[in-house]
């Protein structure tokens, strides 16, 4: 059977750094918010080009954290809408309905799955105060028009890269192409932790501060709470695992879109619809999709011989 993911061959070849890893956790005695912490969300801002990491509990959180963040800051007020790709995970979603803001959902391109940049303008109404960009299945939204569109209608723009780490457009990384992004290191993802885990990336240090504070009881100090927050930190030991597994991020990248090369080159066939790829390092593959209406027919011959299939 060729598994869809196969988690343990992937996670073997870090085995050794990753025990001496858990190793120091040991005998570090130091749990919560310690160094581990401090160096990937250090590593992880140089990587994807931005002043501020804050290491947080998981993907939903973090976008989460964004938006009581920019509410707090007063840059946001409940109530207000975002625009959100109606072809998203779940979790964008979530999001928006967990800071009390509302969702507008905008119909994506059916060649890239991604929001419709064309589409945004007609959704836009006097309430519209944020567009939540999500790059799906490794792919970046098209940021430049979503963008100029921002700025005509003083729009706050968000990233969901939670399954984009490391796609890059003109230079610039999923994480450094907004105001704030949030990612998911959920074991699955490009670049996976050995459990749940997440990070907001940002430029902008009020809003970094804020996030700080807010993922930690709405505390900076200790028993001296100023915000109504919640428990979400980035643990000690995922911190560790991740910074294993951070510099071999782009070389994974490259064999995944190698992998999808081929897929595009030697699949032949009218009744399947493959992704488009323009073959530039704006898609780091973090699923290959495929349409067809012979979905569960195809599925079930693909299961048939050994080879693992989902549907997202």
């Amino acid at each position: 059977m060729i598994k869809f993911l196969d988690l343990h061959k992937i996670n073997l070849q870090y085995e050794e750094a990753l025990q001496e890893k858990f190793n120091s956790f040991l005998e570090k005695g130091w749990y919560v918010l310690g160094d581990e912490v401090k160096a990937f969300e250090k590593q992880f801002a140089d990587y994807c080009g931005t002043k501020h990491c804050i290491g947080v509990g998981n993907g939903l959180d973090a976008l989460v954290l964004i938006f009581k963040a920019l509410i707090q800051l007063g840059k946001l007020q409940k109530g207000d809408e975002v625009i959100v790709p109606a072809n998203t995970y779940i979790a964008s979603i979530l999001a928006i309905l967990e800071a009390d803001l509302i969702p507008v959902l905008v119909e994506p391109n059916e060649h890239t799955f991604n929001i419709d940049a064309d589409l945004i303008s007609k959704a836009i109404t006097h309430k519209t105060k944020a567009v939540l960009a999500v790059h799906l299945y490794g792919q970046l939204a098209d940021m430049e028009a979503i963008d100029e569109i921002a700025v005509q209608h003083n729009l706050l723009v968000i990233e969901d890269a939670a399954q984009s780490h490391g796609a890059e457009s003109q230079g610039k990384r999923a994480g450094c192409i907004s105001y704030a992004a949030g990612f998911s290191f959920y074991p699955g993802k490009n670049l996976g932790a050995l459990g749940d885990a997440g990070a907001v990336t940002t430029n902008d240090d009020e809003l970094a501060k804020m996030i700080s504070s807010l993922r930690n009881y709405g505390s900076e100090t200790k028993y001296q709470n100023d915000f109504v927050g919640i428990n979400s930190r980035l643990d000690e030991i995922q911190a560790s695992f991740l910074s294993v597994k951070l510099p071999c991020l782009d070389k994974e990248n490259d064999i995944r879109r190698r992998i999808a090369r081929r897929y595009l080159s030697e699949i032949k066939n009218h009744k399947i619809a493959l992704p488009f790829y323009d073959g530039s390092q704006n898609h780091v593959f973090h699923l290959f999709v495929i349409r067809t209406e012979k979905r569960d027919d195809l599925q079930n011959y693909l299961a048939e011989n050994g080879i693992q299939t989902q549907i997202h």
